[in-house]
């Protein structure tokens, strides 16, 4: 792997892109205009025609090598490949420690979420129990209000129902695609059905604190995932972890193919149903959330356990022990 070159976007040393004609000039900070060979490298990067404010990095092994505006006013990266496959290497490692952590600080959790009314402590639970169960984004009102996307801590009373002992979630996630996932819980349809006696227009996710209710913020939640995991995970991890679940099981569930076109479509086959479980495109599920030692032990004729504990079979799976 190269050894990379941390840098600052727009602090360190780069190129400003300038639109000329057609196409786009490249000036340094210097004021120099790029040489024949940084245009060429600069061009190889594909940055977007749309991204306003580009920034490149002048070293070819900076760890971020171009960063920009999009349309929708969100700022965005291109990273080095050694630091994406670097970054992804530590983000399914920690992905596999969140599954040996995760049966204690389920049961952890279960204490709390059978707790009478609606104190902190139980809303924490709830939120702890349906990132277990639907890995949905954390959310934010950054989201909310600039794109109408909700999360778990911006979801709303009325965007959940009941029937029976299923709890039913329906929003507008991120990229406008709608969410509709089902989880059979006693436990989650018991607090649901609590937060039913509140205003529907009111954050599913919030405790009453003296007289108001206050809502759960992304801060919340993942303090209290590392509080309850005892490691430095996040609400994103937990979207890992379903992904890369998701995707074993179904490759198990198709079962052993005898040829390389058989296993190429059953790998599609699961891509595309994490991305339905997620709510991403197949693109984003394979590049972001499907471990790819997962495929590579299918590859191998190798396949998670369809039965037991879904964590203790992945890193059945995937060689780790869970002690």
């Amino acid at each position: 792997m190269p050894r990379l070159r941390h840098v600052e976007p727009y602090a360190a040393p780069g190129y400003t892109r300038v639109r000329r004609g057609r196409g786009f000039a490249f000036v340094h900070v210097d004021g120099s205009a790029a040489s024949r060979g940084e245009r060429a490298r600069i061009l190889e990067l594909a940055v977007p025609p749309a991204w306003e404010q580009v920034w490149i990095a002048d070293a070819a092994n900076a760890h971020i090598l171009a960063v920009g505006v999009d349309a929708a006013g969100r700022r965005q990266y291109i990273y080095h490949p050694a630091w994406r496959e670097r970054q992804d290497a530590e983000k399914f490692d920690r992905m596999l420690e969140l599954a040996r952590r995760l049966p204690a600080a389920r049961r952890a959790s279960a204490l709390d979420l059978a707790l009478p009314d609606l104190p902190r402590e139980r809303v924490l639970a709830a939120a702890f129990r349906t990132l277990e169960l639907g890995a949905i984004r954390v959310g934010s009102e950054e989201s909310l209000a600039g794109f109408r996307s909700r999360g778990l801590t911006t979801l709303l009373v009325r965007n959940a129902t009941l029937d029976g002992e299923t709890v039913r979630l329906r929003f507008q996630a991120k990229g406008g695609i709608r969410q509709d996932l089902r989880f059979t819980d006693a436990a989650l349809a018991g607090f649901v059905d609590r937060t039913r006696e509140r205003s529907s227009a009111g954050r599913l996710y919030a405790w009453l604190d003296g007289r108001r209710f206050r809502a759960l913020g992304p801060s919340d939640v993942n303090e209290h995932i590392r509080l309850q995991t005892g490691g430095d995970f996040t609400a994103k991890d937990f979207r890992t972890l379903r992904g890369t679940i998701t995707a074993a099981e179904r490759l198990a569930q198709l079962g052993p193919a005898t040829t390389k076109r058989a296993r190429d479509a059953s790998v599609r086959d699961a891509i595309e149903q994490t991305s339905l479980v997620l709510g991403n495109t197949p693109t984003i599920a394979k590049g972001s959330y499907i471990d790819p030692r997962v495929i590579a032990a299918y590859e191998l004729d190798r396949t998670i356990s369809l039965r037991g504990g879904r964590e203790r079979a992945l890193l059945d799976l995937l060689g780790e022990d869970a002690d």
